[in-house]
């Protein structure tokens, strides 16, 4: 039974609700939907499922994107209704015809609504029992016997299209002419099956690239400076490795004596007479935190594609001809269709693609782009390839806002007001860099006159603690240890006593790396957020990772919500991005991170020092992303 069904404009305002229905929607289905799909540019899925107690929706929708409408249908989830992509289709057409933008409420739709959705339960009904009826004879042996029985029934006539077909003399013949058509059998085996290893067309391998040789050069141990690829039709392409490669740096060997001296092995930075670093050597080395400092994109054309004339119109150029496409481009087009839009959401795909985006997530970007766009008017003078990609401008830019403010210097201020410490976890994966990070999370919190205290959780892995405790140690950080094989969340809840006992500010607890899958390892990590409930979980993630990236992140979310004994459990709260010095333009995972995460990115690592810490500047990664 349809529970709901609600007409809202893109701006939030209700126009209509079917009154007939009445039924109270338990929890917030509609709400959730706006957040969670259609602000995050989920729209292109083809239904939502949400969950509340005691009840589990499904909801779908359309949109009218030339008049800004939502159509949304509502209904329980076990029913599973054939009929409500009809009916919503249905009702925006008839509704369209009615709409007036200077009016708010439209009773008289009451009565089209009770036609229109018997018409459509109609219409669900026959083609249910005309699917039953069509139904082919099956017994227990499988679907196969009661295709084999079919076949029987029709007297053994019906004749399979594709070069499956073997039941006749005509069939086979098909295929054996359609391997003899450049004069060469191609391997086929007689029964009219082409040989998957056969050579195509008669010709042989001498024009092709040989793995094989190559495969020989390389066991030999040959020097391949010049390697020359021979193409069959294209001219030779000579690769030379050796003179483009610059020279580079020899390190320094260290020379170790038979006896050396402490002072030898010591290599760290000079330390003063009380044993404590010369805080003021390390400050003056690493300057101000780049946290603090704007970063200025250029106000450059925002697309260079757009100024070659032919380079974005190469797709439509082909498909319908170059005077068609400057024709719609003149005149307008009336309504743009998926078909339109097609060519240039491919390219665009491609494009974020090559930019470290992962796949699935590239795709449910163009399938809402193309949500919103269907049916819109093409404006004069405009391009679609143009359109598409403003379209899409706008969908990244509303992805990579954060959705809520998490501002950790005015969080910190309040929370000493309340006389308690501000607690930040890191999580993450093997190597990606937490401890380092945490580190310069520190020094820029020191910047801002914070008292801050580490504490060392990660009491897995070998020389954890020793090497936090070295970062506390240059930046004169009070540090909470307990060393190893000890239980983190207990060691984070004692770091937090401490630091609430000394008037610690902010307390960065550092927790052990570890995999997505890792069952028992993620079951500690909810015990230790569960026990300690900070006030910031912050998932530190490289830039370097792609599809990756997405498995990370919902794992993780999973793991903390599966394992977590709270009814309410905490997932992650913002993304650490690191080494994004080090990805030059494919910038796609901080894309990746927030769209299947929904969580913000907080803090960009781009470098190995205390400075090299700064925030994510949303216009460059949009515009680095769609360059």
């Amino acid at each position: 039974m349809l529970e709901q069904l609600l007409i809202f404009t893109r701006g939030g305002l209700i126009l209509w609700t079917c009154k007939e229905l009445g039924n109270a929607l338990r929890g917030s289905p509609i709400d959730t939907l706006i957040r969670s799909c259609l602000l995050e540019e989920r729209s292109g899925a083809a239904s939502y499922n949400y969950d509340a107690p005691g009840a589990a929706y499904t909801l779908k929708w359309t949109f009218h994107n030339e008049l800004g409408l939502v159509f949304v249908a509502v209904y329980q989830r076990i029913l599973h209704l054939l009929y409500v992509d009809e009916l919503l289709a249905m009702v925006k057409r008839e509704f369209s015809e009615i709409y007036d933008p200077k009016k708010t409420v439209y009773n008289e739709f009451d009565d089209v609504f009770k036609q229109l959705r018997k018409e459509a339960e109609a219409r669900a009904e026959e083609m249910k029992k005309s699917k039953q009826v069509g139904k082919p004879v099956t017994n227990n042996l499988g679907k196969k016997q009661g295709q084999v029985q079919k076949g029987i029934m029709n007297g053994g006539n019906q004749k399979k299209s594709g070069p499956e077909s073997g039941s006749d003399g005509g069939d086979s013949d098909k295929v054996k002419s359609r391997a003899m058509e450049n004069g060469h059998s191609n391997g086929s085996n007689g029964n009219g099956v082409v040989q998957a290893n056969g050579k195509e067309n008669g010709s042989s391998d001498s024009g092709a690239f040989d793995v094989n040789k190559l495969q020989k050069l390389r066991a030999k141990g040959v020097k391949k400076t010049d390697t020359v690829i021979k193409g069959s039709k294209a001219t030779d392409t000579i690769v030379k490795g050796s003179k483009a490669e610059p020279t580079k740096k020899i390190k320094k060997n260290r020379v170790w004596d038979d006896s050396p001296t402490e002072s030898k092995l010591d290599f760290t930075d000079p330390m003063s007479e009380n044993g404590n670093e010369n805080i003021a050597v390390v400050a003056a080395v690493q300057g101000e935190s780049m946290m603090d400092k704007e970063e200025i994109v250029s106000s450059d054309s925002e697309t260079e594609e757009d100024e070659e004339p032919g380079k974005d119109s190469k797709v439509e150029a082909k498909k319908k001809g170059w005077f068609s496409s400057m024709f719609q481009s003149i005149a307008g087009k009336a309504n743009l269709e998926k078909a339109d839009l097609e060519p240039a959401l491919k390219a665009l795909k491609d494009r974020l693609m090559t930019k470290n985006v992962a796949e699935e997530i590239a795709e449910k970007l163009c399938e809402s782009v193309a949500a919103s766009l269907e049916g819109k008017k093409l404006a004069s003078f405009t391009r679609i390839s143009s359109t598409v990609q403003a379209a899409m401008e706008e969908a990244l830019v509303r992805i990579l806002t954060p959705k809520r403010s998490i501002d950790i210097l005015r969080d910190v201020h309040a929370a000493k007001e309340q006389g308690k410490s501000y607690v930040v976890v890191f999580v993450g994966v093997n190597g990606v860099g937490k401890s380092t990070n945490l580190a310069k999370v520190a020094y820029w919190l020191q910047q801002h006159n914070i008292n801050v205290m580490m504490a060392a959780c990660d009491t897995f892995r070998s020389g954890a603690v020793e090497q936090l405790r070295t970062h506390a140690r240059r930046l004169q950080i009070p540090i909470f240890e307990k060393g190893y094989e000890k239980d983190p969340a207990i060691v984070a809840k004692e770091a937090i006593q401490e630091a609430n006992r000394n008037g610690s500010d902010v307390v960065l607890v550092d927790t052990a790396g570890r995999m997505q899958d890792n069952e028992p390892l993620m079951r500690a990590l909810s015990k230790l957020i569960y026990v300690n409930s900070p006030d910031l979980i912050l998932f530190v993630g490289e830039a370097l990772v792609g599809n990756d990236a997405v498995d990370q992140l919902s794992k993780f979310n999973q793991k903390l919500g599966d394992l977590s004994p709270s009814p309410n459990p905490r997932l992650i709260d913002g993304i650490l991005l690191t080494k994004f010095d080090t990805i030059d333009d494919k910038v796609g995972a901080a894309l990746s991170m927030v769209y299947i995460s929904g969580a913000p990115v907080m803090f960009v690592g781009c470098g190995q020092s205390y400075t090299d810490l700064k925030k994510l500047n949303v216009k460059s990664i949009v515009k680095t992303l769609l360059k």
